[in-house]
């Protein structure tokens, strides 16, 4: 039963900062605003998001709310999987290593979304709002890294050199 409970909290608190750090992504790259994949973002995320906005202000198009929030409810996550195993934790060790994992977390997410972007361009159209959402996300992260190594007879080697960096900075990271 413990197991259970544990993947099931850590899951549903994955994917709810998930959804915060996709929200704070997508407001960064300045991504379609009316797009399904924001429209959903902001449903599951306003009811937190808003009213903590009249307190914590955004920093140009960083919305601060947002990352306080996947902070916090990483922090949460784990006090409440520690907890699970009779132990409370200090709250500064575990804020530390919550901000860690939470960077982790995000890296890894841009990983996938890299990968599915390159995956998808060689299956899809191109007529998907996701595929179009994953190109905005990706885009900037891409766009620098040609700049310096273009196309090589006409392969884009930037997604790979995009994932090879988030893969040493995870390591790094730990």
């Amino acid at each position: 039963m413990d197991q259970g409970l544990q993947f099931l909290i850590h899951t549903l608190f994955s994917l709810y900062v998930m959804a915060f750090v996709l929200r704070v992504w997508m407001q960064l790259v300045q991504a379609n605003y009316f797009s399904p994949v924001a429209e959903f973002l902001r449903k599951v995320t306003n009811p937190l998001v808003k009213p903590l906005q009249r307190i914590i202000p955004t920093l140009g198009r960083l919305d601060l709310a947002s990352v306080f929030l996947a902070v916090l409810l990483t922090w949460l996550k784990f006090f409440i999987l520690t907890s699970l195993f009779g132990t409370m934790p200090h709250w500064l060790p575990l804020l530390i290593f919550s901000i860690q994992q939470l960077a982790g977390s995000v890296l890894m997410l841009m990983f996938w979304i890299l990968l599915l972007r390159a995956i998808l361009s060689w299956l899809s159209q191109g007529q998907n709002p996701i595929e179009h959402t994953l190109h905005e996300l990706t885009e900037p992260l891409l766009r620098p890294i040609r700049r310096i190594l273009p196309p090589i007879g006409g392969l884009d080697l930037s997604v790979l050199v995009a994932i090879i960096s988030i893969q040493f900075a995870r390591a790094i990271i730990g």
